[in-house]
C-alpha cells in the first residue's frame, strides 16, 4: 500500500507545501519512505528517503523546492523493498524526451516478465520497483505525445495501480481498469489535484471533484483537465480499503468510509446478537467506528477502553514481526477505570497474523476485564494479496491455519465472531464492485 498526491498550477510557483500537507494526510498509507518531486523552471528537482514526511522534508528543503507542478509518495514496506532508500518514490528518470517523475500505489503482476524482456533488449534498471518498468515503457513509447505513450504503456501491464506522473509541462494520472486502487481528483483555487484519498484535499482546503474512473487516464496542463482514455473492466475496488486501509473521513468511489464502517458494526451485531456485555470498546483507530455502530445496534454502551499512543505507526504495515510486537506493546494502554470488572465487546477491523489481537486481549484482562468478547468487522483473512496489500504468506495468516474456535483460544478471547462476507458486502453498499480476494481467494487479476 502507498499514498500518492499531485498538483498542477497554471499560476502558482510554489506548490510543494500542498504536497507536503497532502502526504501528511496520507501518512497512514505508508510509513517507511517519503518523497516528492517538483518542476522547477523545466528541471525536476526531488527529495526522497526512508522515514515519515516530517523526517524527510525539512522546512529548508520545502522552501527550496519551488515550482508549479509537484507529486509526492508515501509507502509501506513491500518485502523486497524494505529499508532501501533507492526504492523510495517518486521515481525520477531522464530519457530522450526529457525528465519524468512517477509515483504509484499498487502492484504489477507481470512486472518480472516485462522487466526480463526489457533487460534482454539492453534496458538497465536501478531499483526493485515495478514503477520503474512503467517508466521504461513510457520512455520506449514516448515519441511525440506523452499521453499516447502512457496509453500504450498501461496496455502492457496487468495488476492494480493508481499512478501520478509529471513532466516539466503536464501531469498525468491513471487508475487500473478494475479500479482496485483508489484515486481522486480535487481542485484548489482553480488548480487541479490528484490524491489516493479525498482526505488529502481536506487537509489543504481543496474541494473533492470526483473519483478517477477505473481504467481512466487523465492529463492536466495549462489548458486544464482532460480525460484522454478509458477502458474499464468489472469494478473491483479493494474492499480492505473500507475495512482498514483508508481514513474514515475519506470518500471512496462515492462511498463514505466512515458510514461503511458504521454500518458494518451494526451488521456485525445483527449477525451475532446473543452476547451479554457491559460495554463496547473499539481497537484504536480502525475498529472504533465499527464499535460505535455495534453499540448503537446492540444498545450496549460504547466506552473508551484503550488509549492510543499517537506517535506509534500502524502495526499491520510495519516490516518485521519483531517491530510489530514492539509496536503493539507501546501503542495501546488500557483505561483500567473503564474496564475493570466488566464484560467487554472488543471490536476490531480484522485479524491478520493474530499478534496484535492476542496482545490486546491479554492486556485488557491483565487490566481487570472480566470477559473479552472479540468481534471482527471483516471475514477471516485467508489468502495473501498479490495486488498491493502486503499481507503475509498464507502460512502466516492465522485464519488460514486455524478454525474460528482455535483462533479464539489462541488469542485468549472468551468468544470470537467475524462478520460474514455477505454481511460485509451488504453493509458497504452491496456488491457493485469490490475485490474480496483476501477473504474469498478470488482476485480480479490472477498472479503471473
Amino acid at each position: 500500500m502507498s499514498g500518492i498526491v499531485g498538483i498542477f498550477s497554471a499560476e502558482k510557483n510554489h506548490v510543494s507545501p500542498v504536497i507536503y500537507y497532502g502526504l501528511y494526510a496520507l501518512q497512514h498509507r505508508g510509513q517507511v519512505s517519503t518523497g516528492m518531486a517538483v518542476n522547477n523552471n523545466g528541471f525536476i528537482d526531488y527529495i526522497k528517503d526512508l522515514g515519515l514526511i516530517h523526517e524527510v522534508v525539512s522546512k529548508e528543503s520545502l522552501e527550496r523546492f519551488r515550482g508549479n507542478i509537484a507529486i509526492g509518495h508515501v509507502r509501506y514496506a513491500a518485502q523486497f523493498e524494505a529499508k532501501n532508500k533507492v526504492n523510495a518514490q517518486p521515481l525520477v528518470v531522464g530519457y530522450r524526451r526529457g525528465a519524468l517523475a512517477i509515483a504509484m500505489d499498487g502492484s504489477i503482476v507481470n512486472f518480472r516478465s516485462l522487466r526480463d524482456e526489457m533487460e534482454d533488449s539492453g534496458s538497465i534498471f536501478q531499483t526493485d520497483l515495478d514503477t520503474e518498468v512503467i517508466a521504461a515503457l513510457i520512455a520506449k513509447y514516448h515519441k511525440d505525445d506523452l499521453s499516447e505513450a502512457m496509453i500504450k504503456s498501461l496496455k502492457e501491464v496487468r495488476g492494480s495501480y493508481a499512478i501520478v506522473a509529471m513532466t516539466s509541462e503536464r501531469m498525468v494520472a491513471a487508475r487500473d481498469p478494475h479500479g482496485i486502487k483508489p484515486l481522486s481528483i480535487g481542485k484548489l483555487d482553480g488548480d487541479y489535484m490528484i490524491a489516493s484519498e479525498s482526505c488529502a484535499f481536506d487537509a489543504v482546503g481543496a474541494d473533492f471533484v470526483r473519483d478517477v474512473e477505473p481504467g481512466e487516464i487523465i492529463v492536466i496542463d495549462k489548458d486544464g483537465l482532460k480525460s484522454i482514455y478509458k477502458e474499464s473492466a468489472k469494478r473491483s475496488l479493494c474492499i480492505f480499503e473500507l475495512v482498514y486501509l483508508a481514513r474514515p473521513d475519506s470518500i471512496m468511489d462515492e462511498k463514505s468510509v466512515y458510514m461503511a464502517r458504521f454500518e458494518v458494526g451494526k451488521r456485525l451485531y445483527r449477525e451475532f446478537p446473543e452476547t451479554e456485555a457491559d460495554i463496547v470498546i473499539g481497537a484504536p483507530d480502525s475498529g472504533i467506528v465499527a464499535a460505535i455502530g455495534y453499540a448503537e445496534a446492540s444498545g450496549i454502551p460504547y466506552a473508551e477502553g484503550m488509549i492510543k499512543n499517537r506517535y506509534v505507526g500502524r502495526t499491520f504495515i510495519e516490516p518485521t514481526q519483531e517491530i510489530r510486537e514492539q509496536g503493539v506493546r507501546i501503542k495501546l494502554n488500557p483505561l483500567k477505570e473503564n474496564i475493570r470488572g466488566k464484560r467487554l465487546v472488543l471490536v476490531d477491523d480484522s485479524i491478520v497474523r493474530g499478534t496484535t489481537m492476542k496482545r490486546t486481549v491479554e492486556m485488557l484482562k491483565n487490566a481487570g476485564a472480566k470477559e473479552v468478547h472479540v468481534r471482527i468487522a471483516s471475514p477471516p483473512v485467508m489468502h495473501s494479496c498479490h495486488l498491493g496489500v502486503d499481507t503475509p504468506s498464507e502460512e502466516n495468516l492465522i485464519s488460514s491455519r486455524m478454525g474460528i474456535s482455535e483462533v479464539a483460544k489462541e488469542i485468549g478471547a472468551d468468544s470470537l465472531y467475524f462478520i460474514s462476507l455477505e454481511g460485509l458486502v451488504a453493509a458497504t453498499g452491496g456488491d457493485n464492485g469490490f475485490c474480496k480476494g483476501c477473504f474469498s481467494g478470488s482476485y480480479p487479476v490472477d498472479k503471473e
